[in-house]
């Protein structure tokens, strides 16, 4: 795993996955590895009451209702759609189901303009076509016909994002449970094993760019993913996710948790300016989500490790939310600027600690951008 830049989480938690697999005596569905309670427990974690002779660690932080409703729908006949802003951990969460039910999370289709029906059917080896015509052999499988041949999750990210015709196609997998293959004369209808189901995860910020059609609409459960809110939901988040930083660059940097409570407190500032604000000008483009904070504190502790004192500092910490959330010029800088003089100054005043420092930081990184 250590010569991988970014491990999926079936090999990343290889060990936690095996050791679940062999004490797992409850009934699993079609072909999962693991059963449902025990998919629950890998992706939020054990507790004293779960009586496991070792501690499994919480993966994805949310309400539980999501992770059980997203379980209940994969083991039904249904797809299952996790809708949401963006850095809500959509992404994160099917690939953590993907994993403990398939073990194999790789299965993906990545949505855009430029998907096609290939991308989620099948293509063909041109050259092997040439010599030997068209044959299972000369095939070349999607993603997703390949979840179906396995009986595997497989996942479409950005559904939305992806044009009429592919959602068509998508459409027919997702009710038939098979596809035709009409370029051979034999052996032409893959069918999908038992297990089969498709993730598919979409941008509540994407509505209009290509809604979905009503039918497949029906054909998807809808588990939507709100912005964690909840200050301690979401420092657990933030804390987790730089660990596993720090654990993977071998740095040894403490972040002071005046400073998390600091970055916490300025995306809370800010969420709250961006829901009474007026119009989309007032706004950042940021969804100020805490994927975004967490490249943030990731951005400051990058920056005081190569080219600081090795000590995360609060006017770092200034200068990487300014500089990762000032998006559009000169729109963001402006409104980080009223930020900064209608609520950071007069918290410095009064409150001290760290305030000032990140006060001038942010003032001093508007200056360069400006």
């Amino acid at each position: 795993m250590s010569d991988l830049l970014r491990a999926p989480a079936e090999i990343k938690y290889a060990e936690e996955l095996d050791w679940l697999e062999s004490v797992d005596d409850g009934p699993k569905p079609f072909s999962w590895r693991l059963s449902p309670k025990m998919v629950r427990l890998f992706i939020l974690g054990s507790e004293r009451a779960d009586g496991l002779d070792r501690e499994i660690s919480q993966k994805w932080y949310g309400d539980r209702s999501f992770v059980e409703r997203s379980i209940v729908t994969l083991a039904s006949d249904r797809g299952l759609l996790l809708i949401g802003d963006p850095g809500t951990g959509k992404s994160w969460l099917a690939e953590l189901l993907s994993a403990a039910i398939s073990r194999n999370s790789t299965l993906v289709v990545q949505g855009t303009a430029g998907t096609t029906e290939d991308h989620i059917k099948y293509s063909w080896n041109v050259s092997m076509v040439i010599s030997k015509g068209q044959s299972r052999e000369s095939m070349i499988p999607s993603p997703i016909m390949t979840a179906m041949e396995t009986g595997a999750i497989g996942r479409f990210e950005e559904l939305t994002r992806s044009t009429s015709d592919v959602q068509d196609a998508l459409i027919s997998i997702l009710s038939e449970k098979y596809i035709s293959v009409p370029e051979m004369d034999s052996d032409n209808i893959v069918f999908a094993k038992p297990g089969f189901s498709v993730i598919a995860t979409a941008n509540s910020r994407d509505r209009g760019v290509n809604d979905l059609s009503s039918a497949l609409k029906r054909r998807f459960n809808f588990v939507r993913i709100p912005v964690v809110t909840n200050k301690k939901s979401e420092a657990e988040i933030v804390r987790f996710r730089t660990e596993e930083l720090l654990r993977r660059h071998r740095m040894e940097l403490d972040v002071p948790p005046t400073l998390l409570d600091v970055l916490l407190q300025s995306f809370a500032d800010l969420r709250a300016s961006a829901a009474a604000a007026g119009s989309d000008d007032e706004k950042l483009e940021s969804a100020l989500s805490s994927a975004e904070q967490i490249g943030v504190l990731e951005d400051a502790i990058l920056h005081s490790n190569f080219f600081g004192e090795r000590a995360l500092t609060a006017r770092t910490l200034a200068s990487s939310l300014v500089g990762s959330l000032a998006r559009r010029e000169p729109e963001d800088l402006a409104i980080l600027n009223k930020y900064l003089h209608g609520v950071v100054e007069p918290r410095s005043k009064e409150e001290g600690g760290s305030w000032p420092e990140f006060l001038e930081g942010g003032r001093d990184a508007i200056a360069t951008l400006s």
